[in-house]
């Protein structure tokens, strides 16, 4: 193995135990900074050395989709590493290596993650970059520009770091470099001081029920009544006042699917969820799927009113691949692929991501939703106070994408400047502050209500705002430019 492929795996690797579950969020920079360092000089070995830097760190931080389809982690891993091979290749092949790589390089790689945030299949928003900063100082930065600045500013960090030895840099390109020290420095005291929402004196007193059982296990392998079962053991040990706060509970939240029955409005399931909104006189979030024909089922949180009547619905959106649906399904079945794995997809819902419950409007991100940024927001567009991530992370053996969701989760919070509740039939359920800060976080496979009394919040921020959109065609315009540049700067 050559030395500079060593080195790619080893800062690749240094990337990845910078991710949850392990989460030693600075090795991230030092990654990022040694792979800086390297600068190959041929295209094929540019490409080389930036598919292995993004392998060493994806590999690891989406081993978790060995579970839903083993040649299909294998294709992705593959796949989004290509990404940062072309990034890799861009920024060497077509730029000055001293004068512009330090800038052109963390612009090209976080587009790049853009790209893989939305394609294939919608896209695969894990183990990213920015999931590895939730807990950092600078993770406020997302606040202002969202995921993708602050996946940019861990970039520029990490190659800034790397010049910092170049003693042969133009005097010219020092300047630049040090006014985007001054800037990356600026950018997390912004992001702490920029308008993250107000309370608006009033709170919901909120339980969320995990009723445990054991992780690995498949709809089609599972007995669906024992998961209600645990769910309501779980919801009979609550009194109606919370022993918390002494105070009367106002929302009770199930996870996603943990009720999966012909049509709900008709079933047991309903009664019995009815009955226990009944007894505590708090109505109920809970998480359903129904089918609807030999093709296709539903996906979906419903209100259950204390009076037994059915509330709103929201119908998930965003489905996982090859979890909830199997794209080009015909012709996996025509080459042997074990698809019977997923023997029906989810029919994909259109309504806006909020229901109203408790007098108050939710907005709901179900599951995989929480690792798009644009789903959370959706709901603060239409004034909802407060934000519900019900999932279901039992097909997973582990606990890298729950802790990699409860770090999107902090990262909706900050984004949004709301309080989020997230609740898991087998773990993790958690409380997070708008400023990030994870309460109440439960155990794997544990059975437990966690009780907390939630502030409700108006405004918006900078990035609930603008969105994506206005950042990557800056990035995309600042790149292009770049890249004229620099062409020309080596004509000369």
């Amino acid at each position: 193995m050559k030395k500079q492929n060593l080195v790619a795996i080893i800062a690749g690797l240094l990337v990845a135990f910078s991710l949850p579950p392990w989460g030693w969020w600075p090795l991230a920079y030092v990654g990022v900074a040694l792979f800086a360092t390297c600068r190959p000089n041929s295209n094929r070995a540019r490409f080389m050395f930036g598919t292995m830097f993004a392998l060493a760190w994806l590999a690891p931080g989406m081993a978790w989709m060995w579970f839903l389809t083993a040649p299909g982690y294998v294709i992705a891993a593959l796949l989004f590493s290509a990404l940062h091979g072309v990034a890799a290749m861009i920024t060497g092949a077509v730029t000055d290596q001293r004068k512009h790589r330090a800038i052109v390089g963390p612009l090209a790689h976080t587009l790049a993650e853009a790209l893989r945030f939305s394609f294939p299949f919608g896209g695969v928003p894990l183990a990213t970059l920015a999931i590895s900063q939730a807990a950092s100082p600078i993770g406020p930065i997302v606040r202002v520009g969202g995921p993708l600045l602050l996946t940019y500013v861990v970039l520029q960090i990490g190659f800034l770091l790397a010049n910092l030895r170049d003693t042969k840099m133009p005097q010219r390109t020092v300047h630049v470099l040090l006014i985007a020290f001054v800037v990356l420095a600026v950018l997390p005291v912004a992001g702490s001081i920029a308008p993250h929402g107000h309370d608006i004196g009033r709170s919901l007193n909120i339980a969320a029920v995990q009723g445990g059982g054991p992780q690995g296990t498949l709809a089609i392998n599972t007995n669906s009544r024992d998961v209600v079962t645990r769910h309501l053991d779980a919801t009979r040990t609550i009194s109606g006042v919370s022993t918390a706060s002494d105070k009367q509970l106002d929302l009770v939240i199930w996870p996603e699917n943990v009720i999966d029955v012909s049509s709900f409005s008709s079933s047991v399931e309903r009664a019995e969820v009815a009955a226990e909104a009944a007894r505590l006189n708090a109505p109920f979030l809970v998480g359903i799927t129904e089918d609807l024909d030999n093709r296709y089922f539903t996906n979906a949180q419903v209100v259950v009113n204390t009076d037994g009547s059915l509330g709103d619905r929201y119908d998930k959106v965003r489905r996982v691949p090859f979890g909830e649906f199997v794209p080009m399904r015909g012709l996996l079945e025509a080459v042997g692929a074990p698809v019977d794995r997923i023997p029906r997809d989810a029919m994909a819902g259109h309504d806006t991501a909020i229901l109203r419950a408790a007098d108050t409007t939710i907005a709901v991100v179900i599951s995989w939703e929480v690792f798009f940024a644009g789903r959370a927001n959706e709901g603060i567009e239409r004034g909802a106070t407060l934000l519900v991530n019900p999932t279901n992370g039992s097909s997973y053996t582990g606990t890298i994408l729950q802790t990699q969701q409860i770090a999107s989760s902090r990262l909706r919070a900050l984004e949004t400047g709301r309080w989020l509740v997230q609740v898991s039939p087998t773990g993790f359920s958690a409380f997070v502050s708008p400023s990030g800060q994870v309460f109440a976080r439960t155990g794997v496979s544990e059975q437990h209500v966690i009780i907390r009394e939630v502030q409700l919040r108006s405004g918006r921020t900078i990035y609930s705002f603008i969105g994506d959109m206005p950042i990557i065609l800056l990035m995309i315009a600042s790149l292009l430019a770049l890249l004229i540049v620099g062409r020309r700067t080596s004509r000369a």
